[in-house]
């Protein structure tokens, strides 16, 4: 009797607890699946402001070179800023999308996510071999992907992107503090807190908050206000707190 066809498996990739947050990329660098991209974003749960979505790709074994790289929302803002720099100075290709808050209320902000996180990608100056993604799959990106559980926190790429994207969005925060004072975007950064809710009911809200956003839409009727931009039907969503800042009373969702 003649023996079948003998089935090729491929060899193992072993990732190593002492690598840490390097492991991910360093066992698909090891098995010629490199170069690895890492996409986040920043501001996806603020009511103010654009979405920002990074993405990065780190040379492989440059740990020692950026101690500091950690998930951004565990370092201070002076600690995001010398790693952004770092990370800026020593990628092999990094990209930043903003999706301004107009553009968010139109396409809803899940699918504006969706189609940042492609275009930072895209924008890529090397092409990335695989993609690692925060927490949730990303159709139609032009590399193999996955998506990691707490990728923030256990793949280094994805690590980098989120305090490319932080560090972005919180200086766009900044600017935007000084043309509209009133709302403290230089404290709350857009997200709802008590400070933002309170501006919101007194004064209504500008061009730059998303419409979309229950708490947002119901603080313009109040002020007999309409939207400034087309906000997609169907696309009113609660007001989404992720900043450590217990949810705004009156802030919950349809």
């Amino acid at each position: 009797m003649t023996a079948g066809p003998e089935v090729l498996r491929p060899p193992r990739a072993v990732v190593r607890r002492s690598t840490g947050s390097w492991a991910l990329q360093g066992a698909l660098d090891r098995r010629g699946l490199g170069p690895v991209a890492g996409v986040d974003e920043a501001g996806r749960g603020a009511c103010a402001g654009p979405l920002v979505v990074a993405a990065c790709v780190l040379r492989p074994g440059d740990g020692r070179r950026l101690t500091e790289l950690a998930d951004s929302k565990l370092l201070t803002a002076l600690a995001r800023d010398r790693v952004y720099d770092a990370v800026v100075a020593r990628a092999l290709a990094w990209s930043v999308v903003v999706i301004p808050a107009a553009e968010v209320d139109g396409l809803g902000v899940h699918v504006a996510n969706l189609e940042g996180m492609r275009r930072a990608v895209a924008r890529l100056s090397v092409h990335p071999g695989y993609v690692l993604t925060d927490g949730f799959p990303v159709p139609g990106l032009t590399a193999p992907t996955v998506a990691v559980v707490k990728g923030d926190r256990v793949a280094a790429c994805v690590a980098a992107a989120s305090v490319l994207a932080k560090v972005t969005r919180d200086r766009i925060m900044a600017k935007l503090h000084a043309d509209l004072p009133v709302y403290g975007f230089d404290v709350h950064k857009g997200y709802s807190t008590g400070e933002h809710t309170a501006a919101l009911a007194e004064h209504g809200p500008s061009a730059e908050h998303r419409w979309s956003y229950v708490n947002v839409a119901t603080a313009g009727a109040r002020h007999g206000m309409r939207p400034p931009h087309r906000v997609a039907r169907g696309g009113v969503m609660a007001s989404v707190v992720n900043n450590g800042e217990p949810r705004a009373a009156g802030s919950g969702g349809w």
